[in-house]
């Protein structure tokens, strides 16, 4: 039988260890943010649904044949703008061409770090993309999840992992 004091040390360095966060994953949790409400003007959010005092904006959008490849028929080209971000280390969001149902026909993601700074401090750039039937584009809508946040999850490190995550980037046939 083994001495009281052992049997408190032990039980002492046991609560020690879960709370400094080095047991297993007993204390590690992924949660993903909510999907915010798209729009043609979005306030960019983080994680917790917070603004972060971005505004991102689909300027304009068209139907064309892309200059380098133009024997693929029409994609979608749209310019873009981001109002307060830093273009160094600012969000990204995602810009997805929508039908009259707001039916995602193609998304992807568009970072304020590929832009260009204009004389009124807006970082703007434009995109190209894809979608099976392009007659069906009825707009360009964006998401205002910050898409950028590069945290670890708990898989890939259980210790410092976890927490709230942007949700997952919107995709063809997603209602938005």
């Amino acid at each position: 039988m083994l001495p009281a004091r052992v049997l408190s040390g032990a039980a002492l360095a046991v609560v020690m260890l879960a709370l400094s966060g080095c047991s297993s994953v007993w204390g590690c949790t992924d949660t993903t943010a909510k999907r915010g409400e798209a729009d043609v003007r979005v306030q960019v959010e983080d994680t917790s649904g917070q603004p972060l005092g971005v505004t991102a904006e689909v300027v304009d959008w068209r139907l064309e044949p892309h200059p380098q490849v133009p024997s693929e028929g029409d994609q979608v080209h749209f310019n873009y703008r981001f109002d307060g971000a830093d273009e160094a280390s600012g969000p990204a969001v995602d810009a997805c061409a929508v039908d009259g149902k707001r039916v995602a026909l193609g998304c992807q993601t568009i970072h304020s770090s590929a832009t260009w700074r204009q004389p009124d401090g807006a970082l703007t750039g434009d995109g190209w993309f894809a979608v099976e039937h392009p007659e069906r584009v009825a707009g360009m809508l964006l998401i205002p999840n910050d898409q950028s946040y590069g945290g670890r999850t708990c898989d890939q490190d259980a210790k410092d992992g976890g927490g709230t995550h942007p949700p997952e980037p919107a995709s063809k046939g997603d209602r938005l």
